[in-house]
């Protein structure tokens, strides 16, 4: 059985996790003096924001230079040094490549921009996607970006347009060059030469584009209140800038390129259209894990148990399963306050591959920042209707009585969330009640259970906002338990007859002849 199955994955952001000299970022070496809490936690492996040179535009996701380490995180040297210290701990650890795009300064996009001594051809012209405007000197179609606007930026150099699908600074790499393909391919290679275990592809439904620069179809008006707030690209289906059916083929490519070495995982991001681009391929198929944006948007019950249901549409898709990353509003504020133990409990009872975001195992709520504090370029962008990403990407409090909350001794990017220092690691550990002793607690339990780690789920019939299902493998089966509501509720299944109650449950719970009864925001585990 492959490590990566069932593992759980703990995400740090780098720029926000540990400053090891002052000078207010996150790096390498902060991480490095961290790797011990990392590993008390009892997670498998690491996952790490981007860490290559980028110009900052989108704060790592437009790389400038794929062979080499950002200089506010360290250098070459610290990153050799956290792999060692890392597999030393039994800790694997993944990068986050970003190959789809790459910053407008990386010198393949200054080459393709330039050209070469005026010629009409040369090396890597078509490395990027480029279309001539229209006859009024408009964009090529009526492609948008993610972040806002045509997403097309008109180069002068050559008279043309190129693609961007997010910033104008993130050119779109033409993955349908063979030549720009193998480069992007390549840095696979020199990374995991380097001794990581893996990687997760940033936007993986997006490597392939439509060549004939077909028109977007729009979102039926119907349906286009689930986007309210957000930029007009939500208001039209990405069919042709991304999600092309044949990504999956690309998928497969990539994997085998992983698989040249040994022991290694890559899973992917989807968004948009996720279930033609890739996502839930079955395991001799595409990459070996992927995820989408359900759970980590999901407010309530009800969005939950429609992806859970989803999932058991595609039993040999292995997925993987988060609530929360660097991109989205915390779990704690979306599902309220007392949220974080059930969604800890929920999280870690999943089939799959589990990703925990840095600060989950807090506890930690979104900090609300003001238009000056922002750093994303989303947020300024919709601010206040949106505020962007920077409310969960704020430092890793570990000490709320240090200045900064033992982040960082200087300024820090983003500043610490207020309410975190009584929920810092220091004031956590030791404290047998607290959601860092119940995440590592069930961390440990997860571990221990093979029916956790890798046995089937099934879905059960029981009233929103309850979630239950089972874990089932030969010898062992689980029944798991969840009310994700504000007030109590009883569950009447059959199975609670001959359950065995474990000592793995969170909030309130009575079981009874009648049922089990569960307070608002619980959890409750039984043998079965």
């Amino acid at each position: 059985m492959s490590w990566w199955m069932g593992c759980s994955i703990y995400q740090v952001y780098i720029r926000s996790f540990c400053d090891s000299n002052g000078d207010g970022q996150g790096d390498l070496p902060g991480l490095l003096s961290k790797l011990d809490y990392i590993a008390a936690l009892g997670v498998d492996a690491i996952w790490l924001s981007p860490l290559h040179p980028s110009p900052n535009r989108d704060w790592g996701y437009d790389v400038s230079d794929y062979e080499g380490v950002q200089a506010d995180y360290g250098t070459l040297d610290d990153f050799q040094a956290l792999v060692t210290a890392a597999h030393a701990r039994g800790l694997k650890l993944i990068l986050d490549e970003v190959l789809a795009h790459t910053s407008d300064e990386h010198t393949w996009f200054a080459a393709s921009r330039d050209g070469d001594d005026g010629k009409c051809e040369w090396p890597k012209k078509d490395w990027y996607v480029w279309a001539d405007p229209k006859a009024d000197g408009t964009v090529p179609n009526n492609w948008l970006s993610v972040f806002g606007g045509p997403a097309w930026a008109y180069q002068p150099a050559r008279r043309q347009y190129y693609h961007h699908k997010f910033l104008r600074q993130q050119p779109k790499l033409n993955w349908q060059n063979g030549e720009a393909r193998e480069a992007a391919l390549s840095v696979l290679d020199i990374w995991l030469a380097r001794g990581v275990d893996g990687f997760r592809l940033d936007v993986a439904n997006a490597f392939l584009h439509d060549a004939a620069l077909t028109d977007n179809p729009p979102v039926p008006a119907a349906q286009r209140d689930a986007y309210a707030w957000s930029a007009a690209a939500n208001l039209q289906r990405h069919l042709h800038d991304s999600n092309l059916e044949e990504n999956r083929k690309l998928l497969d490519l990539v994997r085998r390129r992983v698989e040249r070495f040994d022991d290694r995982f890559v899973f992917g991001e989807f968004s948009e259209e996720f279930e033609r681009s890739g996502c839930y391929l079955p395991p001799d198929r595409g990459l070996h894990a992927g995820y989408n944006f359900a759970l980590l948007h999901a407010t309530d019950a009800a969005a939950i148990r429609a992806h859970l249901e989803t999932l058991a549409a595609h039993p040999d898709h292995w997925p993987c399963i988060s609530f929360s990353n660097h991109d989205v509003i915390r779990t704690v504020t979306r599902f309220g306050d007392g949220a974080a133990k059930v969604m800890l409990a929920l999280l870690l009872a999943m089939r799959g591959t589990i990703l925990l975001y840095q600060g989950e195992e807090l506890g930690l709520p979104e900090v609300d920042l003001q238009r000056h504090q922002l750093r994303d370029p989303v947020g300024d962008l919709y601010y206040p209707l949106f505020k962007g990403r920077d409310g969960c990407r704020t430092p890793m409090p570990w000490d709320g009585a240090a200045p900064n909350l033992g982040f960082t001794s200087g300024q820090p990017w983003l500043p610490p969330g207020p309410s975190h220092a009584a929920l810092s690691v220091a004031a956590q550990e030791g404290d047998p009640d607290s959601n860092l002793a119940y995440a590592r607690r069930l961390l440990a339990q997860r571990h221990a259970s093979t029916a956790l780690r890798l046995g089937a789920q099934t879905l059960l019939d029981v009233p929103l906002p309850l979630i239950a299902f089972t874990r089932e493998v030969e010898g062992e089966r689980l029944l798991c338990v969840f009310n994700l509501g504000a007030e109590p509720h009883r569950c009447s299944d059959p199975l609670l007859n001959r359950a065995e109650p474990l000592d793995w449950s969170c909030g309130r719970t009575s079981l009874a002849p009648n049922g089990l009864t569960l307070g608002p925001l619980a959890a409750w585990f039984g043998r079965v």
